[in-house]
């Protein structure tokens, strides 16, 4: 594998994903340390790859997608990739990655079309493993010589998230340097079993007003459905809908905890080495052992018990069982 010069990450979901996709390209840098990493991601995801020292060029899948087929082959083909590695399965990826006779393609072996689109197939499944999802993705390198055994410990230098962009004027005035700048982030839009808008109140309340600024952030629909937890508790600050993922990232950077589901922007503060604290259900394949947020200053509690609504994905009021003051006490801890 010494020709290895160029090689593909395809990972085309959401920005969780992608943030514990991001070692990946850590440790093929290190064992081929004058390749050319191009991340195939989805335009959405793209300013969390910006950050990322180890990515040499995005593509954004939904972008070139839109172009002709023939249009679309030949630019692959002038990418001149040695190697795409499927973290996330696309079908129409596959079949364009042999297509443009790319000399390696890995995927794993679980997958059906991979097996007519792939060469490499390494042979593991991510479901019911007890392997973190980071840790499920180096799996994919056994075929590149890399080795695939790390511990979530070592995973933390993996990142390299360096490159954050500096936090515009407007929002820097925000940050209270006398304070304690904490994020609560309530809603996932869906990818995440979700605390409870009750839960985050209580602990807006549980929390000294002279010892921390809080802000509430989410989409602008987000915002809507937050409602209730900003008119009950009138000191915070509402950020909903006021932030790009870019400037999101920076102010994250800017500030000194956060508390979310298994959501984005959890990962992303963790990586960024922020008191981070994740609300996790106990059921597989949503639990903590998967999807934990990364990062030295990042915990998580879980909920003790499990219900068939959220075994089966629907909404349900299990993590009703993590209650504000466990989370209150944990901030409370970098006060002192």
């Amino acid at each position: 594998m010494e020709n290895i010069k160029t090689i593909i990450i395809s990972r085309t979901d959401s920005i969780g994903d992608v943030v514990l996709t991001l070692p990946v390209a850590h440790v093929i840098k290190q064992k081929f340390p004058d390749s050319r990493i191009i991340f195939l991601g989805k335009s959405y995801t793209k300013p969390v790859l910006e950050c990322c020292l180890n990515v040499n060029e995005i593509i954004c899948w939904d972008e070139v997608s839109r172009l002709g087929n023939k249009e679309l082959l030949d630019f692959f083909k002038s990418l001149n990739a040695d190697c795409i590695v499927h973290v996330f399965p696309n079908r129409q990826v596959a079949a364009l990655a042999k297509k443009a006779k790319i000399p390696v393609r890995i995927g794993t072996s679980h997958r059906l079309f991979h097996w007519f689109t792939c060469n490499k197939l390494p042979g593991f499944t991510r479901k019911g493993s007890e392997l973190h999802e980071a840790q499920l993705n180096f799996k994919l390198l056994e075929p590149l010589g890399i080795g695939t055994d790390y511990s979530l410990r070592s995973i933390q230098d993996f990142f390299e998230f360096t490159k954050i962009k500096p936090l515009n004027n407007a929002l820097r005035s925000l940050i209270d340097e006398n304070r304690y700048n904490l994020i609560l982030h309530p809603k996932s839009k869906g990818s995440a079993q979700e605390w409870g808008l009750d839960n985050f109140s209580r602990l807006i309340q549980l929390l000294p007003k002279d010892k921390f600024k809080i802000f509430i952030t989410g989409t602008q629909l987000e915002g809507d459905l937050v409602k209730p937890v900003i008119s009950e508790n009138a000191h915070v600050t509402n950020m909903t809908g006021k932030m790009n993922l870019s400037e999101l990232i920076s102010f994250i950077n800017h500030c000194d905890g956060l508390v979310a589901a298994s959501t984005g922007p959890l990962h992303l503060s963790a990586i960024l080495g922020k008191r981070t604290i994740g609300i996790y259900p106990s059921v597989r394949p949503i639990h903590p052992g998967r999807w934990a947020p990364v990062g030295r200053n990042a915990s998580f509690l879980v909920s003790t018990q499990s219900c068939a609504s959220c075994t089966k994905g629907d909404a349900c009021n299990c993590l009703s069982s993590v209650k504000p003051e466990g989370v209150a006490e944990i901030l409370m801890r970098d006060l002192k």
